[in-house]
């Protein structure tokens, strides 16, 4: 099909372009940019104006939940959801049953993506086998079969020369590795915020030690081994300091940000609701400012949704008895646009973090308008608005923000040039 958008606002962080300008699509790719090639004639005309055309939005770390867990969600009604909200490609987690170590679970989810997806899905797989942390996951077998990078999510390595043994293997074969920082012995039996708030309530606390700990460490065996590592889900400020420490000392090291560690606190907490029970957990107010300024700084590159869907007996137990995680995936920009509107950093900026920054963290093709590349299109209204569970498209209704009015809304949703959502 030829696509015409007409009239819209282009901003593409990757080429710092921000101007009005017609985009011409052709056989999936973007073929022009301006003016219309001269044999170019639209099937079909969608009027831009008072629109935003932005790269379609990258998710480092969204859990599918299928194969294994369907009653939570699936990989066609999670890229639904994940399309809802401007999203074209995702980093799907290895915390699947089976779990994905094998390249016969990784043919299954890119099979069942290009057949029921609306997104485009990468692999992550798991670094050690069965997420156990004890013995090194085929890597190199499952980079052959599709996996980006590698993550062995919150579990630990036995210890530190195996997971040193881990970067060193990685690195030979310049794979990068995913490592979400926590100490589990600082950690343990912990489920909210060692702070003021958990003590008055009784929680069980996860000190800010635990990660940054645990950051230190795996800082020092990225620098023996040197392996391309990105760190997920950083969630203290403390920690964001640490990053900017080892970027300047010129380590090949990356991180995100849940997108809702930068809009929530702890003092959620408060009420017990298990909306907040997430792990790592939501930390303090100033924590929140610290990763807010990382954001902005680009010492914290990307933002995921960290998107964790369950089905509602999941979040009905007592608060420590819950499962942990929130469903967030269509509600990426429409937060992130929440925070342009508070003045935490510009639309340019908070697209940036959303599209080209963790493209290029995890080295995907993915995040950029430029001529010649995938029509991977998000079309926004700055000006309109998302009831959040109007047209809810995920599994999972474990959301804090359900019923709040959030600003701008996703009109059209683009893949290889095919629309795959439209809200107009």
């Amino acid at each position: 099909m030829h696509i015409q958008i007409h009239g819209a606002r282009l901003i593409d962080p990757a080429s710092k372009t921000d101007q009005q300008a017609d985009i011409f699509i052709r056989s999936g790719k973007i073929i022009a940019i301006g003016e219309a090639p001269r044999d170019f004639v639209a099937d079909h005309m969608i009027d831009g104006n008072g629109l935003i055309a932005a790269p379609g939005l990258v998710d480092v770390a969204a859990s599918l939940r299928e194969p294994g867990y369907s009653r939570k969600g699936t990989i066609a009604s999670e890229t639904r959801a994940a399309a809802a909200g401007g999203i074209t490609s995702l980093c799907c987690t290895p915390h699947t049953k089976p779990i994905l170590d094998t390249p016969a679970v990784v043919e299954l989810i890119l099979d069942k993506a290009r057949d029921e997806g609306s997104t485009k899905v990468f692999p992550l797989g798991a670094f050690s086998q069965g997420l156990e942390g004890e013995q090194l996951a085929e890597i190199f077998t499952l980079h052959k079969a599709g996996c980006v990078a590698f993550s062995n999510g919150l579990v630990q390595f036995k210890n530190n020369r195996v997971l040193r043994r881990a970067m060193e293997y990685a690195a030979t074969f310049d794979l990068t590795v995913v490592l979400k920082s926590q100490d589990s012995d600082l950690a343990e039996c912990g489920i909210a915020h060692e702070g003021p708030v958990a003590n008055f309530r009784g929680l069980a606390g996860i000190p800010e030690t635990a990660e940054t700990v645990a950051l230190a460490r795996d800082l020092l065996l990225v620098e023996q081994s040197g392996v391309r590592a990105h760190f997920s889900q950083i969630t203290t400020a403390r920690g964001a300091q640490l990053i900017a420490k080892a970027q300047a000392r010129g380590l090949p090291v990356t991180a995100d940000v849940a997108m809702y560690q930068l809009i929530l606190t702890d003092e959620g907490l408060a009420d017990f609701s298990s909306l907040y029970h997430v792990q790592p957990p939501i930390r303090s107010y100033e924590d929140r400012q610290g990763l807010r300024e990382a954001v902005k700084s680009g010492v914290i590159s990307a933002i995921a949704s960290h998107h964790q869907p369950h089905e509602d007996d999941a979040k009905l137990d007592p608060f420590a008895a819950t499962e942990p995680g929130i469903s967030s995936i269509e509600l990426l920009l429409p937060l992130a646009l929440s925070l342009v509107e508070e003045g935490v950093f510009d639309l340019p900026t908070a697209l940036e973090r959303l599209t080209c920054g963790p493209a290029k963290a995890l080295g995907l093709k993915a995040g950029t308008l430029a001529v010649g590349t995938d029509a991977d299109i998000v079309l926004f209204d700055p000006k309109g608005q998302t009831v959040v569970g109007e047209s809810w498209q995920s599994k999972g209704s474990n959301c804090p923000f359900m019923g709040h009015v959030l600003p701008g809304a996703v009109r059209y949703t683009i893949l290889n040039g095919r629309i795959t959502h439209k809200n107009v």
